[in-house]
């Protein structure tokens, strides 16, 4: 472990010379300082870098860590139920990283899950790694896999997720809910979703149903997962749900620099597209998306505009721009406008930069827009 000494309280460290801080990235530096007569003072040790090599160590971090710490592993599997509940902040989150090679794995889940999903209770709900009520955390380079769904994060806004891969895992692949918002996933991979139920191995799920709000509507009874951005992933084979649902309620987001292997997608549950919008105000651009067999597949690109309570304009004011579709002579329309009418105070928009090749309708059944 690298460890710094910090003063562990504001008063002592506005006292500190600036000469006596250490320079922005080094570690085990010990500050010093004397604080001011009559303030208390008293000297923490917080750890930087917490190294860690075995799944008690993992589970025994996330549970102590604390804003500016980088929890490391190793190379290595780690088997167990990874919850992390602990709050960085925007000036310093928490980051787990490690290399492709450290692999978290879920062999539950066990015991009696509550009704609606909460960590505690004696039950383990299978995930690969669960950030609970966990802000500004950074998840970087390691593996999830063997587990129930990837990774999961429940009211933990702020998260970036940057070069991790998940694969073989029962549902889905990552899910930003109960209001996960501005939350970033790029430079990942994701393959070999729903094992178990095909109809529910989305590759990246933003928000939730409005079925389920009762359980993840934590924002004005809504799950409001907004402006999550998910940038420059490779999301397939075998993502046998959408490569990206985009959920109602959900508004402002970025989908961008993908590239969509529709290999495998199996059809069910109405999952037959690379990408599902419901949300409102998304921009998905410059996506490179293809298919070939096995497998369902209806059209690259749909909307939808569920009724939802609260009320929302679900499906609209989309814009598409600058994404390459090959539908292997099998989707009808690279992207598929399910309802005008339904959006005509905010309408989708199919700019005319995208392209499409080996669709038996065309590229979209809309007007296209110039641009």
């Amino acid at each position: 472990m690298r460890r710094a000494l910090l003063t562990g309280l504001l008063p002592l460290l506005l006292s500190t010379p600036a000469a006596a801080l250490p320079a922005a990235g080094e570690t085990g530096a010990g500050v010093a300082g004397v604080a001011k007569v009559g303030e208390a003072a008293e000297v923490v040790e917080v750890v930087e870098v917490v190294e860690v090599a075995t799944a008690a160590q993992l589970a025994g971090a996330l549970a102590a860590a604390v804003p500016g710490q980088t929890i490391r592993l190793a190379p290595g599997e780690y088997h167990g139920a990874f919850v992390a509940r602990r709050p960085g902040t925007s000036a310093a989150p928490i980051t787990l990283t490690g290399p492709a090679d450290a692999v978290l794995v879920n062999d539950g889940p066990s015991g009696v899950a509550p009704s609606c999903p909460a960590p505690g209770g004696g039950w383990d709900s299978g995930y690969g790694l669960w950030l609970y009520e966990a802000p500004y955390w950074r998840l970087t380079g390691f593996t999830v896999k063997d587990s129930k769904k990837g990774v999961v994060l429940d009211a933990s806004p702020h998260v970036v997720i940057d070069g991790v891969y998940v694969h073989h895992v029962e549902d889905e692949g990552v899910h930003f809910r109960r209001s996960s918002s501005d939350g970033v996933l790029r430079n990942s991979r994701i393959t070999h979703t729903g094992l178990l139920q095909p109809g529910y191995g989305e590759g990246v799920y933003l928000g939730s149903a409005g079925s389920n709000w009762g359980c993840h509507g934590n924002t004005g009874g809504a799950d409001r997962s907004d402006r999550v951005q998910v940038v420059g992933n490779t999301i397939g084979p075998y993502v046998a749900a959408e490569h990206i649902d985009v959920k109602e309620g959900t508004s402002g987001g970025l989908i961008s620099g993908n590239t969509f292997d529709g290999t495998g997608v199996s059809g069910q549950n109405s999952a037959d597209s690379w990408v599902d919008v419901k949300g409102s105000g998304y921009t998905i651009e410059n996506n490179t998306g293809t298919f070939a067999p096995p497998g369902t597949f209806a059209n690259g690109y749909e909307t939808h505009n569920p009724v939802t309570t609260p009320s929302f304009l679900n499906g609209c004011g989309n814009v598409w721009r600058g994404n390459r579709s090959d539908l292997g002579g099998v989707g009808a329309y690279a992207v598929k406008i399910t309802s005008t009418s339904k959006c005509a105070a905010d309408p989708n928009v199919v700019r005319s930069s995208n392209t499409v090749t080996g669709a038996t309708r065309g590229l979209t059944n809309v007007p296209v827009t110039p641009g």
